[in-house]
């Protein structure tokens, strides 16, 4: 008998492996009762053999896995997969992704806002991964549904990878230090990045990762209390980076409720298995980034049409 760790959803679950008598199907049973994941919503990302994920029929000996050995899953609850399918998949916006551009005015400048976002300059911890690039502008990425299908079935990370990433990635480091700022927990933007190959890539580098302890609550009259991303606080501990330097890709505009002129919102990747052969969004960004990085100030920009902008402007 040995024990394994299956990490999920930000937390780490003991697992007890009989290896003699156990299949795939037992474990995954054995997970299910310590997290309630159905195994047919399981996606155990790094369980192999001889590199090819096992069927449910396969013995736990022949994978030869090692005391204290460490596997990502990924999959839903059954209440939250009900939740997801309530919702259409060719819906051009998110429900309730906020027109607050409407109802509040000027709430980036609002004190109480920007006295919580001295507070994240003064208390939030970023580490660097790789040296910042002073004369670089800054793209501030998000993972789910922006890069990652996180919600698909597949088998490999890769499968759920938004086609043409790494591509997108190598383009926009000529002239952008990347950051990803994800509204999860550190453990899992790490795990994100070094399953995805982004951490690790020869062609370009993150400067550094940012989770859901830098983000803030705003009030809105309509929608109540919500959470966002405030680019004041990394401008706030880099001087180097400032609104005329930034831009933020997310799939939910209220992410950059507080810098709605920064913000460009993505088209979410959904639907992974179906979608990955047609979709081309980073290939389209990858161009618009490069036609604004000579600009001095690209706040100025409407993002919103950034699909109709050449270089030198909008067309």
């Amino acid at each position: 008998m040995k024990c394994v760790t299956v990490k999920w959803n930000g937390k780490e679950y003991e697992i007890e492996v009989d290896e003699p008598t156990m299949t795939v199907k037992d474990f995954k049973d054995a997970i299910e009762k310590k997290t309630c994941v159905r195994p047919e919503r399981q996606k155990l990302l790094n369980l192999k053999l001889k590199g090819k994920t096992p069927d449910d029929e396969t013995k736990m000996a022949a994978i030869s896995l090692r005391p204290g050995t460490k596997i990502m899953m990924m999959g839903s609850l059954e209440a939250s997969v009900e939740e997801a399918q309530r919702i259409p998949d060719n819906l051009p916006t998110v429900i309730n992704d906020l027109d607050i551009e409407e109802e509040e005015v000027a709430i980036e400048n609002r004190s109480e806002y920007l006295k919580k976002v001295e507070k994240r300059v003064k208390e939030y911890e970023i580490k660097i991964l790789n040296e910042m690039r002073p004369g670089k502008k800054l793209l501030v990425l998000d993972i789910d549904y922006t890069l990652f299908d996180h919600r698909s079935t597949a088998e490999t990370s890769v499968e759920l990878m938004r086609p043409y990433l790494h591509e997108f990635l190598t383009s926009a480091y000529k002239n952008y230090d990347i950051v990803i700022w994800s509204a999860t927990s550190m453990k899992w933007i790490e795990e994100k990045m070094k399953l995805l190959g982004v951490s690790s890539h020869p062609d370009y580098k993150i400067a550094f990762y940012m989770d859901s302890y830098a983000m803030i609550t705003v009030e809105t009259q309509k929608y109540g209390v919500i959470e966002v991303k405030p680019l004041g606080v990394v401008w706030g501990k880099y001087d180097y980076y400032s609104h005329k330097n930034t831009i933020m890709f997310d799939d939910l505009r209220r992410n950059f409720l507080m810098n709605p002129q920064n913000g460009l919102k993505i088209r979410p990747f959904r639907q992974a298995h179906m979608n990955r052969a047609t979709d081309r969004e980073l290939v389209r960004l990858a161009l618009y980034l490069e036609d604004i990085s000579e600009l001095s100030d690209i706040s100025v920009l409407n993002h919103s049409k950034w699909e109709n902008y050449r270089k030198g402007g909008y067309h």
